[in-house]
């Protein structure tokens, strides 16, 4: 990877085996990444950045504009979020089993042993997160696989620090990121149907966007509200 400066804005160049060149603009400080094919040279790569600078711009306002979280802290009446919802953190001692419950719309109750620690709370709030995000996900993945007419061999969860999901299209398998469990449900829908359109087109190109917006109408708008929640300091990529 080498940079190129235009503007005064510093982009990242990464050269891949890939088509087409691919721009992206990431939160939270908008620091902006070019993909290009191998065979590209950088005046090509200088005149394409040139002529997306109003989109850069636009888009670098908009993240360094945006409210963002604090560093999340585990600790008593802090809030976290489960579907969008905020909730507050209740931290509990018990002698029965270590858990998370959300006993109503208000709190997370944690229950800990004696002498836990912050990284101790924050496993048994992932633990409960990546369960929760399980109930979900079945129903929104059979729905959308009849309705887009895909399948896929595998599905998990996981902690993603650059992408909300990721698809293998040649094997069929897809991971979507904890992190999910956090937005609302049709976040999480459009992430789903994002990973699978993926099973008919590869890339993020024209035909993966007529594919999104033949499923979803109107997908952008669900991208751009993604975007505007409340989020970790981490760089998202989707």
């Amino acid at each position: 990877m080498h940079q190129l400066t235009i503007n005064n804005i510093t982009i990242d160049v990464v050269r891949k085996n890939i088509k087409n060149m691919h721009l992206a603009v990431y939160p939270p400080s908008g620091r902006v990444r070019i993909a290009v094919p191998e065979h590209v040279n950088d005046e090509t790569v200088r005149l394409f950045a040139i002529s997306k600078l109003s989109w850069i711009k636009r888009h670098q306002r908009k993240y360094i504009n945006q409210e963002r979280l604090a560093p999340l802290v585990y600790k008593e009446r802090e809030s976290h979020y489960f579907l969008g919802q905020r909730l507050l953190l209740r931290i509990k001692e018990t002698t029965g089993k270590a858990k998370a419950v959300m006993p109503g719309k208000t709190y997370l109750d944690v229950y800990i042993k004696k002498g836990t620690d912050e990284e101790g709370i924050q496993k048994l709030i992932d633990a409960w997160y990546r369960i929760e995000l399980k109930k979900i996900l079945p129903e929104l993945i059979d729905y959308w696989q009849q309705k887009i007419g895909v399948s896929c061999t595998f599905w998990g969860v996981k902690k993603m620090k650059t992408k909300w999901g990721s698809c293998n299209t040649e094997q069929k398998r897809i991971w979507l990121n904890l992190e999910l469990a956090k937005k609302p449900k049709h976040c999480i829908e459009y992430i789903v149907v994002h990973e699978l359109v993926h099973l008919l087109e590869r890339h993020h190109n024209d035909r993966f966007r007529a594919l999104m917006d033949q499923y979803i109408p109107g997908w952008q708008k669900l991208r751009d509200e993604l975007n505007r929640l409340p989020v970790s300091h981490a760089e998202w990529e989707y």
